[in-house]
């Protein structure tokens, strides 16, 4: 006897669990991007909200939810996206069913983002359909075909990405330099797109150069332009030692530029990463007016390199912090308050390592009136003799921190450099295009590569040479600048501590010494004040 098969049609949708033959009107969201804010882009964006406006409440079996939208935002992730995410979340909450698209790549040209999203939305019944290729996500062949377009979208994009990153490197060969003129301090975009030094910002940056090479941390002078109510380039109100740090060391200020400090790692999550030397740096040099003269930076570059290497301190609040060393251990004095809930408080200076460890620093404490009264003392002694000091820095000057010699040195090895990498790419190139003896090619890469590690070493030498010799004099001549102003003093002034003396070391009672920015060293003791 035959088998009889009978059909029992289905009643519910296997997506929503709402019965087949229900006349529920269904709520349509729509979503709208445009990856610009340019002005062309602004009428595409306001066109399609408005034509899914229309479209959804022009249907009778739709209920019109909202237009969800991102104006000025990359699809090649959803981050960012706000409208994106919000709609998101109300259709996973069951307050859309279906989502409209203009096309596959208006909801992400990332395949991943797209997928699991559309699978997300899917378990818990919310279509998507996408009008310009015609897919309904709930259909069969929905997921294969929106599988297909997505990687296209995203093909695209790393397509977009690569020619934008091509154009932008021919921009930096070619020396053209741009920079966010609406966040940079000191300059203005000019007809040409070059920068033009704006007057007023100019005497800023000049001022924050000039208190650091009178001695004044990054931290104190953050904390001078916030207490001045003076807005950082941010338009922020609070100055921060990064910041401060940021515009002793930017090379724009000296009228050059290094292109390419940054760059993008994936133009799917539009990291970006420090060039540490992945990929080609440019550096133009007086491609636009300084504000800093080149000397005064690189003198700046040498004290910024030299705290590093002594770890001091960027928020020291204090015209003594780091500049006071015991003599016993090589440390730094530090403030500490005796007495402080009393009515003997007093503020004193010893070395931090006095008592830690198993050997004690002897060197005495000091008093900030000690301090002051010693500098004063060794100061007036050199101002006394001032002819005399000044007459052998002048031929110290001349002589000893002379560049001219180095300057020529660094000049050609410039030029070594371009041609042993030159040498070297000539051989990678043979050997891609030739078949040639393996063991030969890698003994002549190796040779040719030791050779320019050899020259590039040099180069950072002779290079450190030439900034601290620069450093150097430009110190002395701002000193000996100073020296032949003063008179004898009476006063302790900060700008005096500060412009005069490199730092003071700490042996015993009868035996501190006072060294000057010139190098001179004068020996006092505390029966001096």
């Amino acid at each position: 006897m035959g088998k009889r098969v009978t059909t029992i049609p289905a009643t519910i949708s296997k997506f929503t669990a709402s019965p087949l033959t229900a006349q529920k009107k269904r709520k349509v969201a729509a979503y709208a991007r445009v990856s610009t804010d340019h002005e062309e882009q602004q009428s595409s964006y306001e066109a399609q909200v408005d034509y899914y406006t229309n479209y959804i409440k022009g249907r009778s079996d739709w209920e019109f939810v909202a237009v969800y939208a991102d104006e000025g935002i990359t699809g090649c992730n959803t981050t960012h996206r706000d409208g994106f995410n919000s709609m998101v979340q109300d259709a996973l909450a069951g307050k859309i069913d279906l989502i409209i698209t203009k096309s596959v790549s208006r909801f992400a040209r990332n395949t991943v983002d797209s997928l699991s999203t559309i699978r997300k939305l899917k378990e818990h019944g919310t279509e998507c359909y996408f009008e310009k290729e015609n897919i309904w996500t709930f259909d069969g062949k929905g997921e294969l075909l929106l599988t297909i377009m997505s990687s296209l979208a995203q093909e695209e994009s790393r397509s977009i990405s690569e020619n934008c990153t091509w154009g932008q490197r021919k921009r930096f060969s070619d020396g053209k330099v741009t920079v966010p003129f609406g966040r940079f301090l000191g300059y203005d975009r000019g007809e040409d797109g070059n920068l033009v030094i704006n007057p007023e910002q100019a005497k800023l940056v000049r001022r924050i150069y000039g208190m650091f090479l009178l001695g004044k941390s990054t931290g104190q002078i953050a904390k001078i332009l916030t207490d001045e109510g003076i807005p950082t380039p941010g338009g922020k109100a609070v100055w921060n030692a990064s910041c401060v740090r940021s515009i002793l060391s930017n090379e724009k200020y000296k009228g050059d530029a290094l292109l390419q400090k940054v760059f993008t790692t994936d133009f799917l999550t539009k990291k970006k990463k420090k060039n540490e030397g992945e990929v080609p740096q440019y550096y133009v040099r007086e491609n636009h007016e300084a504000i800093i003269p080149p000397d005064t930076f690189e003198a700046v570059q040498t004290i910024i390199t030299a705290h590093k290497a002594s770890k001091d301190h960027s928020y020291a609040t204090s015209v003594f912090s780091g500049r006071i060393i015991c003599g016993d251990c090589g440390g730094c004095f530090g403030s500490k308050i005796w007495h402080s809930n009393t009515k003997y408080r007093k503020a004193v200076w010893w070395c931090n390592h006095k008592f830690s460890g198993a050997r004690k620093c002897a060197t005495p404490t000091l008093t900030p009136d000690q301090i002051k009264k010693l500098f004063l003392h060794a100061a007036n002694m050199v101002i006394d003799r001032r002819e005399e000091f000044i007459a052998v820095y002048e031929d110290v000057l001349s002589r000893s921190l002379d560049t001219s010699a180095l300057e020529r040195e660094l000049a050609e090895l410039e030029t070594e450099i371009k041609i042993a990498a030159d040498m070297i790419e000539s051989c990678i190139r043979e050997n891609a295009h030739f078949a040639i003896d393996q063991d030969d090619y890698q003994t002549r890469y190796n040779q040719l590569a030791q050779r320019y590690d050899s020259i590039k070493s040099r180069y950072a030498h002779v290079t450190s040479q030439i900034q601290e010799k620069t450093s150097r004099r430009h110190c002395i001549e701002m000193y000996l600048r100073q020296l032949r102003e003063r008179d004898l003093l009476t006063e302790f002034r900060e700008e005096d501590w500060m412009t005069m003396v490199d730092h003071m070391v700490v042996y015993s009672k009868d035996d501190i010494r006072v060294i000057f920015k010139d190098g001179t060293e004068i020996t006092a003791g505390l029966s001096y004040v």
